[in-house]
């Protein structure tokens, strides 16, 4: 049987307490909101969360009214993420949110809604629009996380569609 150097050890030993570290630090959440949360803009609402705090994970619409969503990432950021979904839209109502603990994926680096439309914009054809995490990990500004929602918009859209979704980008 071969000795492996005790520097070589010690740098893996050293790396697998990082690998560790850095997965506590993270967490994943799967959640339901109910509620009026479908037609009122619940999930680009939750996918400019995950945006602002760099989240990964998914939501969608179900056919029981309610949307799916799954959210990972550093504890903090996924806490201040899900108290402001807690509070919905300007158009929801009545929203209830059941999380209960997700498995952290750490290859996961996107979040994904699944199949986007817009009632108010008049855009009937489904899109999923994807989020790629930064490689910096850096909260950033609601600004910023609307600039960067709009620029998924207007890569994702077909052009007639995002003549219908670009005023609300213009406004502030």
């Amino acid at each position: 049987m071969t000795h492996l150097p005790r520097r070589f050890v010690f740098a893996l030993l050293t790396l697998l307490m990082a690998v560790q570290v850095q997965a506590a630090s993270q967490q994943a959440i799967d959640g339901t909101a109910s509620g009026k949360v479908q037609q009122v803009g619940f999930r680009a609402m939750i996918l400019k969360q995950a945006i602002q705090y760099n989240l990964a994970g998914t939501a969608r619409n179900t056919e029981e009214q309610t949307v799916q969503f799954s959210l990972q990432g550093k504890d903090k950021r996924l806490q201040d993420a899900l108290a402001r979904i807690r509070r919905g839209t300007d158009k929801s109502a009545d929203v209830k949110i059941s999380t209960r603990d997700g498995i952290f994926d750490p290859a996961l680096r996107t979040f994904t809604v699944t199949g986007w439309t817009s009632t108010s914009r008049h855009i009937t054809k489904p899109y999923n629009l994807v989020f790629t995490l930064r490689q910096d990990d850096k909260k950033i500004s609601k600004k910023e996380a609307k600039q960067e929602y709009c620029a998924i918009l207007k890569n994702t859209l077909d052009p007639d569609d995002w003549k219908k979704a670009e005023p609300g980008c213009q406004a502030r």
